[in-house]
């Protein structure tokens, strides 16, 4: 019996559906990411955190279903490629974002007394600002620069590493944007931070 290749169209666009909706950004996934991330540096206590697969309940998913969707990858990669498949977490790991990371918790010390006094604030594109030169001693002012400006220049570079180490280059500004509210989000009372209407407190 041969089969007809209209009969194979339904086939072909289910799985043409797939791939278009797994290469959507993940919004929801990229703001877990953030977090776990931000409350790491802002947090001097905080230790790097894994993500862990959970149910919908958020209890931890048995290790014997993890095995057994495990055993299922090979035959998702062969129906969706690798590379175009959106995971469900973003991956936060790899040599340069753990640098990064490390480089940015340790600076944080050196910048949360000018959060404190309002001297600084999170600007809208995710990055770091000098809202009040007011704020700051005159014996500080010149040491702050160089700080602001190795951690705007660290925070660009994260934005840029998770993009790649999820394979997808193209999200860099999605990724900022998400952070950009995420520094907001999970700020302190009090601190500054850029919004529609200019400079905020939160």
């Amino acid at each position: 019996m041969t089969v007809r290749p209209i009969a194979l169209l339904p086939l072909l666009g289910l799985l043409t559906a797939c791939v278009t909706i797994n290469i959507y950004f993940p919004a929801a996934a990229a703001e877990k990411a953030a977090d776990v991330i931000i409350k790491e540096i802002l947090d001097t206590g905080v230790e790097p955190q894994v993500f862990a697969p959970q149910s919908k309940t958020g209890q931890p998913i048995p290790a014997s279903v993890v095995g057994w969707v495990a055993g299922l990858e090979p035959l998702v990669n062969w129906l969706v490629p690798p590379a175009q498949a959106g995971a469900a977490d973003l991956n936060v790991k790899s040599a340069a974002i753990d640098k990064l990371r490390a480089s940015m918790k340790q600076r944080f010390v050196k910048l949360q007394p000018h959060f404190n006094s309002g001297a600084l604030g999170f600007s809208s594109d995710g990055l770091v600002a000098l809202r009040d030169v007011s704020a700051l001693p005159l014996s500080q002012r010149a040491k702050l620069n160089p700080l602001l400006a190795a951690e705007n220049r660290d925070r660009k570079a994260l934005y840029q590493a998770l993009a790649r180490a999820n394979d997808h280059p193209e999200w860099e500004s999605q990724i900022r944007s998400t952070f950009a509210g995420r520094w907001v989000k999970n700020a302190p009372a009090g601190w500054w931070y850029q919004g529609a209407n200019g400079w905020q407190q939160k």
